[in-house]
């Protein structure tokens, strides 16, 4: 698996984490949905992606994105 598609997985698997805990638990964990947008917003501007970086170290090779 690429970089580019492990961070896209991982940020749909927070997201959809984060609404089912924000349903069932408290609603203060819809506040990591706006993080992980907020991260997706600033990656795309900056191309900079700390969970890019992550990933890179766990292996995975390079995308056309995060390099």
């Amino acid at each position: 698996m690429s970089i580019d598609k492990a961070v896209m997985a991982f940020a749909g698997f927070m997201v959809l984490a984060s609404l089912a805990l924000g349903y069932f638990h408290s609603p203060y964990w819809f506040l990591l949905n706006a993080f992980v947008g907020i991260n997706l917003i600033q990656a795309s501007l900056t191309g900079f992606c700390p969970a890019a970086i992550v990933f890179k170290r766990l292996g995975a090779r390079p995308g056309c994105a995060f390099n």
